[in-house]
């Protein structure tokens, strides 16, 4: 067994000992602990009672610019909970798999996490060794895919990452129900594409008033209302806002079934429950397709279009792993293959245009 570390004070005032740390974890004194690593590592192994941070480049823009707080990004809402009391009073410990996290890239994970805590007034620390040395000095404080303990495997984090949040600590929807309808009209997003809620998708008047008769219903449980009307045609991809759920697999037939009502000059209403993060999701996942955007565009094209948007972390995941599938060389209309104009009124542009022919 390897000889364990004998420090017994901080080394720096952003730095704490492995040793210390198991002593708070032992005691079960109360630190916060984040997890800065992939969500496999984390899944590996980690700290008893660590809360996974992990973020794709699109969070981390976010993070960067001040518009995602850290209590808003921690969905279960046991570990919400814990954080959003405890954050101004308990130290804060943040690992990642370098051995000298304290040194890590200001623009990393680790490093934006730290910067954004301090700003806010939390007393945060680096692991001293990460977290392969604590695993290494004290394996009987981490929990991996064998351990027994429900409640440290409840505190996982980032179950729904809710984007749209940029309130102050502890003011995010608490409850965790992204499925909510809230709008009584669905949103257009570009000719012929609409984006909705279980409501929408049942009000005959308004898909009408819209000149909708093509339904993309992203839920297992909303009926199609109007199927055995002749004047609609429907697609059901049967997926609930879960982690568990994969929802790529249905870009393809999605995006086909998009392209074939627009092809029609026919609405089409991609819908969820609340319209918020599975029918976002395909949406955002269309633009990217056949507009040939990224996903930061894609997503904050939609968002402009609706505010209230917010789909869940997996579906944030997969989208990235869409953008990488799709390998495209994005042009903004500027004429430049990398800028900052974020010129995306092409968009309505060239598609009214075609529209109109």
């Amino acid at each position: 067994m390897p000889c364990r570390l004998m420090k017994t004070n901080m080394s720096s005032d952003n730095t704490i000992s492995a040793e210390i740390l198991a002593e708070d974890v032992k005691g079960h004194r109360g630190m916060l602990i984040l997890d800065c690593r992939s969500q496999s590592d984390f899944t590996r192994s980690h700290v008893k009672g660590a809360i996974s941070i992990f973020l794709p480049s699109l969070m981390l823009r976010r993070l960067k610019s001040g518009k995602l707080n850290v209590g808003c990004i921690i969905q279960n809402n046991e570990a919400k909970d814990k954080f959003n009391r405890q954050w101004k009073t308990q130290t804060i410990v943040l690992y990642d798999d370098k051995t000298e996290p304290a040194t890590a890239s200001p623009t990393s994970v680790i490093g934006l996490l730290y910067k954004k805590l301090k700003q806010d007034g939390a007393k945060v620390m680096f692991l001293q060794g990460g977290f392969r040395n604590f695993e290494e000095n004290f394996p009987e404080f981490c929990d991996g895919p064998e351990s027994d303990d429900d409640t440290d495997k409840e505190i996982m984090g980032l179950c729904n990452l809710k984007i749209a949040e940029d309130s102050a600590y502890g003011t995010c929807d608490s409850n965790g129900d992204l499925d909510s309808p809230t709008s009584n009209v669905p949103v257009q997003v570009i000719p012929h594409l609409y984006l909705g809620n279980a409501k929408n998708s049942a009000d005959k008047d308004v898909l009408k008033n819209f000149g909708i008769s093509y339904i993309l219903n992203v839920t297992p449980n909303v009926p199609n209302k109007f199927e055995e009307d002749s004047a609609f045609k429907y697609m059901k991809i049967p997926i609930s806002d879960h982690l568990s759920q994969n929802l790529s697999k249905f870009f393809p037939e999605a995006i086909a079934f998009i392209d074939e009502a627009r092809g029609s000059n026919q609405g089409v209403l991609v819908h969820c429950l609340a319209g918020v993060s599975r029918s976002v999701t395909i949406t955002v996942a269309y633009l990217m397709q056949t507009k040939q955007l990224t996903l930061n565009d894609a997503y904050d094209y939609v968002k402009a279009c609706k505010p209230n948007i917010s789909p869940n972390f997996n579906f944030m995941g997969q989208l990235l792993e869409f953008q990488r599938s799709l390998g495209t060389r994005i042009k903004c209309s500027c004429g430049k293959l990398k800028c900052t104009c974020s010129d995306l009124s092409r968009l309505i542009s060239e598609d009214s245009s075609q529209s109109s022919m």
